[in-house]
């Protein structure tokens, strides 16, 4: 059976990331015409999750599909229980190089901030269109499938975790912490008893 030829994007997908950044005042990539039609060397689409400390702390997801990285920022970063679900923003598409992109992203420039790497691996998509995205997530640090889900607007989704984490005797995290509290007491005495 012939393997099915991967559909292309073009650098015209890349156009609203091109337009959001002057790429002579900042070190992100730009999103060749080479570039953007690079696919992995064995086949598997990658992933990376970048921790963006911009205007607010968020975590980025990108996706490569179809010469390009489907994109959200993730503003509490990627749930980790199935019961739970958080708020992901659909960014404009980004291209093949920032899977390699870590950096600080100079004031005034769009996203300004520090850019690092936080995770990255490969995926296996059980499917990706327009409105939902099921990907299978085999990282250095997320093992998991996430599903992502449009809620909302063209921008507003949301990303669920659909598998228990691997570890059966991991315990959540409490739902709410009390801090510990100074308190009141009496003095040790000065004879050292």
């Amino acid at each position: 059976m012939a393997k099915k030829k991967k559909k292309v994007k073009t650098p015209e997908q890349l156009r609203e990331y091109q337009r959001k950044r002057d790429l002579g005042a900042t070190p992100e990539p730009g999103g060749t015409a080479a570039g953007a039609g690079a696919d992995a060397a064995d086949g598997a689409p990658r992933f990376v999750i970048q921790e963006h400390h911009a205007t607010r702390l968020h975590w980025d997801l990108r996706l490569e599909h179809e010469g390009v990285l489907l994109s959200w920022a993730i503003p509490n970063g990627l749930p980790l229980e199935p019961k739970e679900n958080r708020k992901a923003v659909r960014t404009e598409d980004h291209p093949l190089e920032y899977l390699d992109f870590h950096g600080e992203i100079p004031k005034g420039q769009y996203g300004a901030g520090t850019m690092e790497i936080w995770d990255h691996g490969v995926y296996d998509a059980d499917k990706i269109d327009s409105k939902k995205v099921i990907a299978n997530l085999h990282g250095e640090r997320i093992e998991g499938t996430y599903a992502l889900f449009q809620a909302g607007s063209e921008k507003d989704w949301m990303i669920h975790r659909m598998d228990p984490p691997s570890d059966p005797d991991r315990e959540p995290m409490p739902e709410r912490v009390v801090p510990m509290l100074a308190g009141s007491s009496e003095l040790p005495s000065d004879d050292g008893s």
